[in-house]
């Protein structure tokens, strides 16, 4: 898995995003209509698409979709 894998899956999720605007420096406060659900929807994908369980409060300290994936991948190779 890559990035771009990554950010390909995130825009199909999030239908309201404009396929091609998200990078791995967008902020995820900056993903216009952010809230709760799009947390959730991520949550889900961690897991269902990569097999790992994203908590909330890890949720929270990630800054761009750098960050969720470089979380995701550690999570990867360091399972709980």
């Amino acid at each position: 898995m890559g990035i771009e894998d990554l950010l390909k899956q995130l825009q199909a999720e999030f239908e309201d995003i404009p396929a091609g605007t998200l990078k791995p420096e967008t902020k995820i406060s900056d993903i216009e209509g952010w809230g709760s659900m799009h947390a959730l929807i991520v949550i889900a994908l961690a897991d269902t698409e990569y097999g790992v369980t994203i908590k909330g409060d890890e949720l929270r300290k990630v800054q761009s979709v750098q960050e969720l994936y470089d979380l995701i991948i550690e999570k990867q190779k360091n399972p709980e």
